[in-house]
């Protein structure tokens, strides 16, 4: 158990949190929610004890380990992959170096021997002898491949790091588990694996994370940052948001009779105020009046931007012809003689463990990479608008954002354009700050608000929702519901591939594609799925053999 007792912590003159008392108990996952600059991983680390309150105390369960996933991607460059993992439990990590040390040496004393038998005890104690299974089935699970178990974390490229730092935090059934977006950089088996683990785990779960499926599938209570608060749901993120709302509802409906009822208590007293007959019963409702309280309702400190993407044209029946693409990328065939044809109805996700796939696919089909082998076709009605995965050049100059979207708008109206940033959360004032100084959010909203602006009726993602709050995604996830045209995207939010996509292209390991009419949820159920599952497994049989 954790606990936050009256716990406050200010930034200067500014409290982020007053008073908040809540605590969290074994055998729950609590999905921390609340909008950008609530305070959601400042609490994280306020728990952790890496920031220390300005009022109050955190206390924890004697002898309950804490474990953390850490954010200092380069932190273990220098340690091999299976030692960063087994540094989750320190303790542990401890006894065996201090065991290797003591075996090391030359001139083994009765001493050493002595103290290697007490280390050897609580080495089993601590399930040691089992250390390097457990921590090559978190990687394993993960998607890091044996190959790599031993190699230095500096080796792996940044997903991997990512990966490799939550198998620590995951490692040894830590009794309390502080996970600050773990989503982030791993692929959808990545992320369905650890919605199983966390579903399974059996002691306490802190989470924050922006991915509304991941948090209704791990999580059994919803604690809600607003306004410096704290409050606690039992359930998960849908739950919380229906209950909210309901208790909005209800409380709106109250104020509306509570205000009815002032209004009618103030027209009697008007009316009969002076009228002796009537001046005791006047007296009685002034009474009434003064008790009758309306409820405080805040508005949610959350922001939902308005995404609507609307193509100039409509789009003809022919969209797109691919045929027998292949791109080798550092010695790596990445694409593999890959074939489809898009019609006006689809709406594509990209799948894949191979990042590298999908995107090099996307700079291809938008003219930034050539193709080693094999073409493709645009029909003639067909307009592009494109969100890279690295924007980095989009934003290397001097302009600000209002002169950086004219420079793509059809209309070079500052009014014009400044309604397209207003839709995305950019103030009047906001218009002038220079477009490389902007945060990762910023950024993205830029970019849609670029899409939106272009008209096109052909849109192309790819991971459009790294780096954005809920509330964005949310609104993301709607306009590309609603937007009429063809979509080909890759997204690491279940939600959004499941709610948008009508077709399913999966980049297998070795470039080559599967290709169905269907739903992801639909997908990941299927016969190919299970193939597949049943190959790769089998490969790596082989491999650990």
């Amino acid at each position: 158990m954790i606990a936050a007792n009256n716990v406050t912590y200010r930034v200067g003159k500014k409290a982020l949190f007053e008073d908040v008392n809540i605590k969290f108990t074994e055998g729950n996952c609590y999905g921390l929610i609340g909008a950008n600059g609530a305070g959601k991983s400042t609490f994280l680390k306020i728990l952790a004890g890496q920031l220390d309150t300005t009022n109050g105390d955190i206390t924890i369960t004697p002898g309950q380990r804490l474990s953390v996933l850490e954010q200092d991607h380069f932190k273990y460059d220098a340690y091999p992959v299976m030692d960063t993992v087994i540094m989750g439990n320190k303790r542990l990590y401890d006894i065996m170096k201090e065991k290797d040390a003591i075996y090391a040496k030359e001139d083994f004393s009765d001493e050493d021997g002595i103290r290697a038998s007490e280390l050897e005890g609580e080495f089993a104690e601590l399930n040691g002898w089992e250390a390097e299974s457990n921590a090559a089935m978190l990687l394993n699970g993960l998607g890091i491949d044996n190959e790599y178990h031993y190699s230095l974390v500096g080796d792996l490229d940044g997903s991997q790091k990512v990966k490799v730092l939550l198998a620590k935090a995951l490692f040894g059934n830590p009794d309390i588990l502080l996970l600050d977006e773990p989503t982030n950089h791993l692929d959808l088996d990545a992320i369905a694996w650890l919605e199983e683990f966390l579903i399974d785990f059996e002691n306490t779960v802190i989470v924050v994370s922006h991915d509304r499926y991941f948090l209704n599938k791990v999580c059994t209570h919803t604690a809600d940052i607003d306004y410096g608060k704290i409050q606690l749901y039992a359930g998960n993120y849908d739950f919380w948001y229906e209950s909210s709302q309901l208790l909005i509802k209800q409380m709106k409906e109250a104020n509306k009779k509570k205000e009815e009822k002032i209004k009618e208590l103030q027209e009697f007293i008007s009316r009969f105020s002076a009228n002796a007959s009537k001046s005791k019963q006047a007296t009685s409702r002034k009474r009434a009046l003064e008790k009758i309280e309306l409820d405080e309702i805040k508005p949610s400190s959350r922001k939902y931007p308005y995404i609507d993407f609307r193509p100039d044209r409509e789009i003809g029946n022919e969209v797109l012809t691919v045929e027998g693409i292949s791109k080798t990328i550092n010695g790596e065939n990445v694409l593999d003689n890959v074939s489809f044809i898009l019609g006006h109805d689809d709406k594509v996700a990209f799948v894949g463990s191979n990042e590298l796939a999908k995107t090099t696919l996307f700079k291809i089909l938008t003219g930034e990479l050539e193709p080693d082998e094999g073409s493709y076709k645009w029909g003639v009605t067909t307009s592009l608008a494109y969100f890279p995965k690295d924007p980095t050049n989009e934003f290397d100059n001097d302009y600000t954002i209002v002169d950086w979207l004219t420079g793509y708008s059809p209309v070079k109206d500052a009014t014009y354009v400044r309604g397209f940033l207003g839709r995305m959360l950019f103030a009047g004032e906001d218009g002038v700050k220079k477009v490389k100084v902007l945060s990762g959010g910023e950024k993205v909203r830029c970019l849609l608000s670029k899409m939106m602006i272009s008209g096109a009726n052909c849109l192309i993602f790819d991971e459009p929702t790294n780096h954005l709050d809920m509330e964005s995604i949310t609104a993301l996830n709607n306009g590309m519901i609603k937007f009429p045209g063809v979509e080909l995207f890759a997204c690491r939010d279940h939600q959004v591939v499941e709610t948008t996509a009508n077709r399913i292209i999966e980049i297998l390991p070795n470039g080559t594609i599967i290709d169905k009419i269907t739903t992801y949820d639909e997908y990941l159920a299927s016969d190919e799925m299970a193939r597949k599952r049943t190959i790769f497994t089998a490969n790596r049989e082989d491999d650990e053999e």
